[in-house]
């Protein structure tokens, strides 16, 4: 039993434990950078521009390639027709023919035996001449070793270097503004959470006072000295109070589902925020900024700079194309059967060194129109790069007057809270002593909670514009 009441109370206490968990704002962009997706595709792609800058350096070492073949002919090649097969392959009998009309009568009976016996000879030499000639092409197998080595390709290897070399800053860049967007993300979400625990507290206070009103006028009733009709007043705006006490912790629930959602956490975690319970100080900033500094953190600008770059290496590899390339090669080419040795069915090969050069001369101008078309690619990018800081300066400018404006905003809603809550005590002060109303002191509650919402309006409205101006003076980060 005591080991039961024992376990009983340590979950209690860590369930305690983890509903109370504080999260502050740099922890909740650490836990957002870490588990959100976007980033690691954003890393991920840092590292495929990595393995193309590699690749791209290859291209100035030697390349080795192996090829192979094997083929059936149904035919042999022959080097001799069918006539001269047959008339090798009976040399002997021809010669003897021949010779034998032209050896006189006397004679015939001497030298027509060893002319006949010269006959099968010949006939051999023939025929082994003929095997001799046999090409044996039916099975043949070949192949080739190949090593080239680039010396000039007209600047294109080194362009495509320099090209993914932008590529994988890019990249880096690209993960550079997700980060920042991410973190205004967050920003945006933490503060919305904020206002809304603000919104509730208000709204709790406005119930607690509707609530402590609506028994002070129920004993007022009972005492003749108030009518049904302020009590009913009073009942009507309790429950109107407590309608949206129910909206404002329904949209705080939804807010910190949004806010866990994008920090990587159960939607259904249990959790404080940290600035719950501060209030933003009042702090001018500079009418003027060092735009060149912004642009330095602008990640926008950096992409935009490193595209330009690479268009203008694009346009480079376009004009690669109407230069002469150069290349040294060396091959060893072996076959069989091979013809180093007449046609010999073994295998064997040769080496061989060479240059190759390339030079274009006339393609109707398809070259020429691709360099004008990568320049003016690279045009289009350079003007995307001055657009994107022309809006960029008229970005910090905006969000630097709404910054101010946001600070003065406050300092006029904590000034009027100030009045609010005494015109608020002397209602109340009225009420008791029966010089004031039911509807005096509704009236003063009322204003009293308008100056209250629009303080809170103004204390994130305060939160958020910094946020703004973090965002365009690209400082999100830090």
């Amino acid at each position: 039993m005591k080991k039961l009441i024992s376990l009983c109370l340590l979950a209690a206490i860590s369930s305690t434990a983890i509903s109370q968990q504080v999260f502050t704002l740099d922890s909740c962009r650490n836990m957002a950078l870490n588990n959100n997706k976007q980033i690691r595709i954003a890393e991920e792609k840092i590292k495929a521009a990595g393995y193309e800058k590699k690749s791209a350096f290859a291209n100035y070492l030697p390349g080795i390639d192996v090829m192979g073949t094997y083929m059936y002919n149904s035919k042999e090649i022959s080097l001799l027709s069918k006539d001269q097969k047959a008339e090798l392959s009976q040399l002997g009998t021809q010669a003897a023919n021949a010779v034998q009309g032209m050896i006189p009568p006397p004679y015939e009976t001497i030298l027509g035996p060893m002319l006949s016996g010269l006959v099968a000879p010949l006939n051999a030499v023939g025929g082994s001449l003929v095997d001799a000639l046999r090409t044996n092409t039916t099975n043949v197998f070949a192949g080739a070793v190949t090593i080239t080595q680039p010396l000039y390709m007209g600047g294109k290897i080194r362009a495509y270097n320099q090209i993914t070399k932008y590529a994988e800053k890019l990249a880096q860049s690209q993960k550079n503004t997700a980060v920042k967007d991410l973190i205004f993300k967050v920003d945006e979400a933490y503060w919305q959470v904020v206002s809304l625990v603000y919104k509730k507290k208000l709204a709790e206070s406005y119930v607690s006072l509707l609530d402590t009103l609506n028994n002070n006028v129920q004993e007022m009733i009972l005492e003749g000295v108030a009518t049904k009709s302020d009590g009913l007043t009073v009942a009507v705006k309790l429950n109107e109070a407590q309608i949206t006490l129910t909206k404002v912790d329904n949209g705080l629930s939804l807010s910190k589902m949004l806010l866990a959602q994008i920090c990587g956490l159960p939607v259904d975690l249990q959790y404080n925020l940290a600035d719950e319970n501060s209030s933003p100080q009042v702090e001018l900033v500079p009418q003027a900024f060092n735009m060149d500094e912004v642009y330095a953190h602008r990640s926008e600008i950096h992409s935009l700079t490193l595209a330009t770059d690479i268009y203008k290496y694009k346009q480079r590899v376009a004009l690669s194309s109407m230069l002469p390339n150069l290349a040294l090669t060396g091959n060893y080419i072996f076959s069989n059967p091979n013809v180093f040795n007449s046609f010999e069915n073994k295998l064997s090969g040769m080496f061989s060194v060479g240059v190759v050069l390339k030079i274009p001369i006339f393609h109707w101008g398809k070259d020429y129109y691709k360099v004008k078309a990568a320049k003016t690619e690279r045009n289009i990018a350079m003007l995307n790069l001055e657009d994107a800081k022309e809006k960029i300066e008229l970005q910090v400018n905006q969000a630097s007057f709404k910054v101010n404006e946001a600070n003065k905003k406050l300092e006029m809603t904590r000034k009027n809270m100030e009045k609010a809550e005494e015109n608020l005590r002397n209602a109340q002060y009225g009420f008791e002593e029966g010089v004031m109303t039911t509807d005096n002191v509704l009236e003063a509650q009322t204003a009293w909670l308008q100056a209250e919402s629009e303080k809170i309006d103004a204390e994130i409205d305060v939160r958020l514009c910094n946020v703004y101006l973090s965002k365009a003076l690209g400082i999100m980060n830090k």
